[in-house]
């Protein structure tokens, strides 16, 4: 997108009317997928009926494995993809179906890392022209340096951290932070993730952090949520979530971290059977029941869990969890 492209009619910003940058209620994103000349379309539930909010200041991660609607929630999240239902506020203001000219305001304050630092800057743009872009496009003054480099003469690293320039060029207070140390080595993902750090306290910019690596997000959240087959089966405080895990899912996944201490090298760890189901043809009930050692038939499988709030703050969808 050029300047020219862009509307320049004024558009009222949103006050801060909340606590919370980021409040999301039942929220779905649905895909319609074609299924040939004779059959119909089916939906690919990438989200489905997810609640939580984010105060102003703090991180939260959402973790879960490939396939969980992790990432599809933090692009719905920031209305680069349009929900199918449910409600998304920012700053108080419902911009769950706002259009594009009326959501330009949202492009300031809310801003994205992803996670490839190869593709997500242009090859084609130096340095410089990469930071300037989003100044010229909102019509804010462009940065007074030239770095005269091309992407492809950085290191990973080094465009990660150009792509964390570019998303704080406008001063946000949001920033979807898409896996953003899941490609570089461990020494550099330690430093990007301090530099992270260091921002979000000295400016209280807010981080919805998608990962899944459960150790990263210990280190560098205030709360975690757990996604499984499009849907957030538990959500916390760091400490409670990852030290004392209450539904069966992120217990496993708990258990499948290993264990420095040799000491421990022959404990038995659980492992879940079977794969993640078919978020086109989910299971009824819970999602989770087929793979669950705690299943109870009849209720499980039948009925949909309900987020309960079992510790302060700490909310688990699990019939049997207490």
């Amino acid at each position: 997108m050029t300047a020219a492209t862009v509307d320049t009619q004024p558009v009222t910003e949103a006050s801060p009317a909340s606590p919370h940058v980021v409040e999301v209620d039942a929220l779905k994103k649905y895909f319609e997928i074609g299924r040939g000349l004779f059959r119909k379309s089916v939906s690919l539930k990438a989200v489905d009926l997810v609640t939580l909010a984010i105060s102003r200041g703090e991180t939260l991660a959402v973790v879960g494995e490939s396939g969980s609607g992790k990432t599809t929630l933090g692009r719905t999240i920031i209305r680069l993809l349009e929900p199918t239902d449910g409600k998304l506020l920012y700053d108080g203001q419902d911009i769950t179906h706002k259009s594009d000219k009326e959501l330009m305001w949202l492009r300031r304050k809310a801003q994205m890392i992803p996670q490839d630092p190869y593709s997500s800057v242009n090859p084609a743009f130096p340095v410089y022209r990469i930071l300037d872009e989003p100044l010229i496009i909102h019509k804010l003054n462009p940065p007074e340096f030239f770095a005269n480099k091309y992407p492809h003469m950085l290191s990973g690293g080094q465009r990660q951290r150009v792509a964390i320039a570019r998303a704080l060029m406008l001063n946000p207070e949001f920033i979807l932070a898409d896996e953003p140390v899941s490609m570089l080595d461990a020494s550099v993902r330690i430093s990007i993730l301090r530099l992270l750090r260091q921002i979000q306290l000295k400016f209280g910019i807010a981080f919805l952090y998608i990962t899944h690596d459960l150790a990263t997000a210990k280190h560098f959240s205030d709360r975690v949520g757990i996604m499984y087959a499009g849907r957030l089966v538990e959500e916390g405080p760091v400490r409670g979530v990852l030290g004392e895990p209450l539904h069966p899912y992120t217990q496993a996944l708990m258990s499948a971290i290993p264990d420095p201490d040799p000491a421990n090298r022959l404990t038995v760890r659980q492992a879940l059977p079977g794969e993640p189901p078919s978020l086109i043809s989910p299971p009824t009930g819970c999602h989770f029941h087929p793979r669950c050692p705690i299943a109870r038939i009849g209720l499980c499988d039948v009925q949909d869990p309900e987020m309960r709030e079992l510790r302060p703050g700490h909310r688990v969808a699990c019939h049997l969890a207490t």
